[in-house]
């Protein structure tokens, strides 16, 4: 099964994006045949930022997506929330791709489940 994960929280404030990232993880560890791919929009835009910094204990959102994206999975960050958090020209961690609406409109055509968070 193909499963679109999107994400449309901040990285931290509430555990909409770490509750995601954990079910994306768990589905990559226990149904190795699935593919997962997550889209980053509104306020999640800022979740592919590099050199995240989280008091020790405290969950740690780069290192969760770059997790995902090291066992296979996708990560697409909405082009227009990036530009309107001006975070558009930033580097991002390794193989995560500002993308379109349009991109979106095909992952969810593509997949079998599209969870929202």
């Amino acid at each position: 099964m193909k499963y679109l994960i999107i994400i449309t929280d901040a990285p931290y404030g509430t555990e909409k994006a770490y509750n995601a990232l954990r079910l994306a993880m768990t589905i990559q560890k226990d149904y190795l045949e699935n593919e997962v791919r997550i889209f980053l929009m509104a306020d999640a835009a800022t979740c592919a930022l590099p050199n995240q910094n989280t008091a020790s204990g405290y969950y740690n959102i780069e290192r969760m997506l770059k997790s995902v994206l090291n066992k296979g999975g996708q990560d697409k960050i909405c082009g227009t929330c990036a530009e309107a958090r001006e975070i558009k020209n930033l580097p991002l961690i390794a193989d995560a791709q500002i993308s379109t609406m349009a991109e979106l409109t095909q992952w969810t055509i593509e997949s079998d489940k599209v969870l929202t968070f």
